[in-house]
């Protein structure tokens, strides 16, 4: 039965419901540029964009891309760049001509890139220059036919930029042969079809992180995408006076979503940034007086850890959120510390091209999912039996809502296995483990695979991790299972020490410590200090890497 607790504690003055636009995302665009022509769309390392600007060169590109590439409608096209204007450029370049967006982490090897543009059916790229070096095999391969390579560096004014720029940024213009350059491809006096495009146009093909699995391409339309465009907008109340910071991967679809389509939709400013910098982040801050930041928790625990961030005034700051991680409550503690903010947390996956759960901005609950977004349907279904369950009992999250992706590509028996039909709707079985209390709120468990067995008993790495953060000294930690010959298994967590105490705490102490916070099968039976952990350019700690190295190493 649809839970509707938590409409008791809804965002004031917003409906229950939002009606999906007709139109697509490409649209949102172009209404914008007629609204505010000369408003700063983007502010990056030294130089401002208005929405004319980006809008200008967006048609040039897609001209570009249709005359002289002659990409089709419907075609797939490698999207494999950091945040910047030409990632926003080539995605509304992309879309302009009715083709499909297919964003790449930019981490991702020769041979992912190689599975990609096979599993994609992709023919046409679009390059950042440092990146170029793992396509260049694939080019020479004869996989794809056509690329565009762009160089940061001519959108950036270094003398103007509040620091340094990251090296990928400062580089200079390099040729690369049998490609396009960017300077190129929008230099000309080509101009592209008139626009057609129709909402049920696929329009995105995110891949799943692959982290529990094989990446699997999740279809999109128009009309999936923006059902949370909008959704974003109106839970958090954006208005065009909004400058959002936009550190977040804009590959992934919590970045792009609420650093990049929600802020175009309602024509607010966005300050881009290529790299994770904390400190420039914080002048960022400060400068363009941001006052919405969408984030992951290793990026703010990162910020939250700067010792000058008392330097800066960070006072614009309205909300700071994000998802993809559960935030330590320690954490949480910090921020509110730190600016009087509560962390408003959200929910969300490929499939459902971000959010499908949000706090309340005026009542947030930490180390909380959320509720329910526009429209959503979400229930807990016990992983054995498949029966429905109520509040305070664990089991599966399944959604269902106007955000839920089309089918994974050219996997039909994929896409069948993850849904579920329940009082005639069809549900998607997300894989994680929850709870929901008395209000409606969703807590997350763990992954439905991570789960440590150890001696019968089962272990959530994700609430061992949430403990662990209490620790003055621990930074960063993930948690995974051992091999043990007594219990099964047994928990065993990598740990990133805070400055302050590094050489002047031990594994052994972290371990008595942890006794006396959690139960006796709970806590960590092995300590591992680390400088870093493997992590995805989302921010997400790559959890199944270490526990590879762990079996590996038993």
């Amino acid at each position: 039965m649809k839970n509707t607790a938590h409409f008791a504690h809804w965002p004031f003055g917003v409906t229950r419901t939002v009606t999906v636009p007709e139109t697509t995302i490409y649209d949102n665009l172009a209404m914008t540029t007629k609204k505010y022509p000369n408003k700063v769309a983007i502010e990056y390392y030294g130089r401002s964009y208005s929405y004319q600007e980006i809008y200008n060169e967006v048609e040039k590109l897609a001209a570009y891309l249709e005359k002289e590439l002659a990409v089709q409608q419907g075609e797939h096209m490698l999207l494999f760049m950091q945040n910047s204007p030409h990632f926003i450029i080539s995605l509304f370049a992309i879309l302009r001509v009715r083709a499909v967006v297919v964003p790449i982490n930019p981490m991702s090897t020769t041979d992912d890139l190689e599975y990609f543009i096979n599993d994609g059916d992709i023919k046409h790229a679009l390059v950042s220059q440092e990146l170029y070096g793992k396509v260049a095999p694939l080019r020479e391969k004869g996989l794809l036919e056509g690329v565009i390579v762009a160089s940061y560096s001519e959108y950036a004014a270094p003398e103007h930029a509040l620091g340094e720029l990251p090296p990928e940024v400062a580089a200079p213009t390099e040729r690369f042969t049998n490609t396009v350059p960017w300077s190129v491809a929008i230099n000309h006096d080509l101009q592209p079809s008139p626009y057609t495009g129709e909402s049920e146009d696929t329009a995105f093909i995110p891949y799943t992180s692959g982290t529990t699995g094989v990446p699997k391409g999740c279809v999109h339309t128009n009309r999936s995408v923006q059902a949370n465009t909008v959704s974003a907008n109106h839970w958090v109340s954006l208005t065009p006076d909004v400058v959002t910071l936009t550190t977040l991967p804009l590959f992934h679809v919590t970045g792009v979503l609420h650093s990049l389509f929600a802020p175009i939709y309602i024509g607010a400013t966005m300050v881009v940034l290529t790299r994770w910098d904390r400190d420039y982040a914080a002048k960022a801050i400060e400068t363009y007086r941001c006052t919405h930041w969408i984030n992951i928790s290793t990026m703010l625990i990162d910020f939250l850890a700067n010792p000058n961030l008392e330097k800066y005034d960070i006072s614009s700051l309205q909300l700071v959120g994000g998802g993809g991680a559960t935030l330590p409550e320690a954490v949480g503690n910090q921020l509110k510390q730190v600016t009087g903010l509560e962390y408003v947390e959200g929910y969300g996956l490929s499939e459902t091209i971000s959010h499908t759960h949000f706090n309340p901005p005026q009542r947030p609950k930490l180390q909380c999912l959320g509720i329910p977004s526009f429209s959503v349907d979400a229930r807990i279904i016990d992983i054995v039996t498949g029966e429905e369950l109520g509040p305070n009992e664990e089991g599966e999250l399944i959604v269902h809502g106007p955000q839920l992706f089309k089918e994974y590509y050219k996997q039909p028996e994929e896409t069948e296995a993850s849904h579920v039909v329940i009082d005639g709707k069809k549900f998607f079985k997300t894989g994680d483990i929850v709870t929901m209390d008395e209000e409606g709120y969703f807590f997350i468990v763990d992954r439905l695979k991570r789960m440590i067995n150890a001696s019968g008993y089962k272990v959530w790495p994700t609430e061992v991790e949430s403990i662990l953060y209490q620790h003055p000294a621990v930074q960063q930690a993930c948690v995974v299972s051992a091999p043990d010959e007594r219990r099964g298994e047994t928990v065993k967590a990598f740990i990133i020490l805070n400055e302050e105490y590094k050489g002047k705490v031990t594994e052994n102490e972290i371990i008595e410590w942890a006794k006396g916070k959690m139960a006796a099968y709970k806590y960590p039976r092995m300590v591992e200090f680390r400088d870093r952990l493997p992590m995805t350019s989302s921010g997400k700690i790559l959890w199944r890497q270490l526990q590879d190295e762990t079996v590996k190493q038993a």
